[in-house]
């Protein structure tokens, strides 16, 4: 389960979440829904720790993600995957070196094993055999698909999908 308890989050003199608290069970799809600029993207944010609240506090199974540092997050974190709006894929990269960026970062795989979580991540989103293309080389929908590839490689427990 997920919780978030009075979460506040303020960018200079605009606040954007204003004392957001929900729990989010587990086997449930969850949505946020609001307008454009209202806070569903920054909530996201905070929830996976890319932005930290500016107060209140983030709940993975009753331990407080907000509270712990870097290395301690790390654990947690190889359970998320997230899809961004606009893919975030790093252009520089093939699609391949793409979704085996968080094996890389959270993972002491060898290089044949994450070649193949490559590949069946590859196969699952109907891209099979374009691991070395660049997301330059790709259409919108296919980029979109690269990155559930990418959010699924670590075989996560949480899956947060903004603009889905």
């Amino acid at each position: 389960m997920i919780e978030v308890k009075d979460i506040h989050k303020t960018f200079g003199d605009n606040e954007v979440l204003k004392g957001i608290s929900s729990k989010f069970l587990p086997g449930k799809n969850n949505l946020i829904i609001g307008g454009s600029g209202s806070g569903k993207t920054t909530l996201l944010k905070c929830i996976v720790g890319l932005h930290e609240p500016t107060k209140g506090d983030v709940f993975f199974d009753e331990e407080n993600f907000t509270e712990m540092n870097f290395e301690q997050r790390v654990p947690i974190r190889t359970q998320i995957g997230m899809l961004f709006q606009n893919s975030a894929l790093f252009d520089s990269m093939t699609v391949e070196e793409n979704i085996m960026f968080p094996l890389n970062l959270f993972t002491t795989q060898s290089k044949a094993e994450k070649v193949d979580r490559a590949n069946f991540c590859l196969e699952r989103v109907n891209l099979k055999g374009k691991n070395k293309l660049y997301p330059s080389e790709l259409s919108g929908g296919m980029k979109k698909r690269v990155d559930i590839a990418r959010a699924i490689s670590m075989q996560p427990k949480y899956l947060f999908v903004d603009e889905p």
